[in-house]
C-alpha cells in the first residue's frame, strides 16, 4: 500500500497540484493538518483534499478558519485567516470544523497515528527534528503507533526506531527549511516494513505570491515563499 503523506498545504493550490502530479499513483492520501491559512486558495484546497478521500486531522489554522478564533495565531496569520474565511463557503468551513485532532488507523497491519502538533498537544505543539529524536519513544508509547505522522513545523524529518517510524513530511505550501520547493513524502507499507521517500517539487511561486498580494494577505507571507523560511 502506498500512502501520499502531506501537511501544511496552507491554501497553496498551485503547490498541491504539483505534488499530486509528481507523486503519481498512490492508494491513500493522509494529511497532517493546516489545509488552509496563509495562501490564496482555501476553498479549492479543501475541495481537492475532500475529493481525494483524504484522511485528515485538524491543524491550528483549520481550527481558526472554522471557528473564527485566531487567538493562537500571530498577527500575520490571523489576517490571512480572516481573508481565508471570506473566501470559503459555509460547507467548506464546516468540513474543516469536523476534522478530528487525532487519527488512529491500521494499514497493512501497521498502526498509523496522525496528529498536527504532537500527541500531547495536537493543535499547537511544535516538535522539531532534534526534539522528535529525543521524544520518539515517548510518542510511540503514547500512540501505540508503528508509523506516527506529525506536521506543524513545516520542517521535514524521518526518524526510525527499530521497525517504527516517526515522520514529518514538511510543508506543501510554505516550507521553512530553507528550500522553497513543496515538500511531501511517499510511504510504502508491505511485508518488508515501512519504506519512506521524501520528495521536493518546484512550483510557480511567483504566481502564488501575486495572488496573495492581490487578496490583501500580508506581504510577508508572499515574500517568504521565495526563501523557504
Amino acid at each position: 500500500m502506498r500512502l501520499l503523506v502531506v501537511s501544511d498545504i496552507h491554501s497553496n493550490l498551485t503547490a498541491l497540484q504539483r505534488v499530486l502530479k509528481d507523486a503519481g499513483g498512490f492508494d491513500e492520501l493522509i494529511c497532517a493538518g493546516d489545509i488552509v491559512g496563509y495562501g490564496p486558495d482555501p476553498g479549492i484546497c479543501v475541495e481537492t483534499v475532500k475529493k481525494l478521500g483524504a484522511m485528515c486531522v485538524s491543524g491550528n489554522h483549520d481550527f481558526a478558519a472554522s471557528t473564527g478564533d485566531s487567538s493562537n495565531l500571530n498577527v500575520y496569520a490571523a489576517e490571512a485567516i480572516a481573508i481565508n474565511r471570506r473566501l470559503m463557503n459555509p460547507g467548506q468551513a464546516s468540513w474543516l470544523g469536523g476534522l478530528p485532532r487525532r487519527l488512529a488507523l491500521e494499514r497493512e497491519g501497521v498502526a498509523v497515528a496522525v496528529v498536527h502538533g504532537s500527541p500531547d498537544y495536537p493543535l499547537i505543539e511544535y516538535v522539531y527534528p532534534s526534539e522528535a529524536r529525543m521524544r520518539a519513544e515517548e510518542f510511540f508509547e503514547a500512540t501505540g503507533a508503528g508509523l506516527l505522522i506529525m506536521g506543524h513545523t513545516h520542517v521535514h524529518f524521518i526518524h526510525r526506531s527499530g521497525s517504527r517510524v516517526l515522520l514529518n513530511p514538511g510543508s506543501v505550501g510554505q516550507p521553512r527549511d530553507g528550500d522553497p520547493r513543496a515538500s511531501y513524502m511517499l510511504v510504502d507499507l508491505d511485508n518488508r516494513g515501512i519504506e519512506v521517500k521524501h520528495r521536493r517539487v518546484e512550483y510557480d511561486i511567483e504566481a502564488v505570491a501575486t495572488r496573495i498580494r492581490r487578496l490583501g494577505i500580508p506581504e510577508m507571507l508572499a515574500a517568504r515563499l521565495f526563501q523557504g523560511w
